[in-house]
């Protein structure tokens, strides 16, 4: 005789009426789900709207330095503060364990925030608001921002970078 033989011609058990039931509710829910993700992305207005472009980090780094350069206005713990003007474009690169520039920005006027990475994987993160934002080498990352509370906003590294991660702590100012 095979250790191996073929199975019953009926080797599960038909379901019974819980498992009908479990399996419905299941099936709805995943519908549900489905359906909602497909609104909240056109209604709920949680998507950033980006551009994406390559760009290597020395030539970022060139443009993001000519801004830093432009519209410097200070320093503080030594990273430099710009103030651009309304409706700029403004330069913001993650190097290991720093954000720069420390940004200025006016409420109610709206920006193009480039971010890239000059060495590793970063995260943007901006709270207290809710904006996460990954940031690659080798890519210009625009992000539309219309800032509209006064305040200090930290960007905080939310992708794991190294030994000294949990350092990697940059500003945004918001002024009336």
């Amino acid at each position: 005789m095979s250790s191996l033989t073929s199975p019953e011609k009926v080797w599960w058990n038909p379901l019974d009426g819980h498992e009908k039931f479990w399996l419905v509710l299941a099936s709805i829910w995943c519908l549900v789900l489905s359906v909602g993700m497909v609104i909240w992305l056109n209604v709920g207005k949680q998507n950033v709207p980006t551009e994406t472009y390559r760009v290597t980090p020395a030539q970022f780094n060139d443009t993001a330095t000519s801004f830093v350069n432009k519209y410097k206005v200070g320093d503080e713990n030594g990273v430099p503060v710009v103030r651009p003007p309304a409706g700029s474009d403004v330069y913001v690169t993650a190097r290991t364990w720093q954000w720069s520039p420390i940004l200025e920005l006016k409420k109610g006027n709206t920006y193009r925030v480039h971010l890239s990475s000059m060495d590793l994987q970063h995260g943007f993160s901006l709270q207290p608001g809710n904006l996460n934002f990954m940031v690659l080498p080798g890519y210009d990352y625009v992000v539309t921002l219309t800032p509209d509370k006064a305040g200090t906003y930290n960007v905080i590294c939310n992708e794991f970078c190294g030994i000294g991660h949990q350092t990697m702590v940059g500003k945004i100012k918001v002024t009336e």
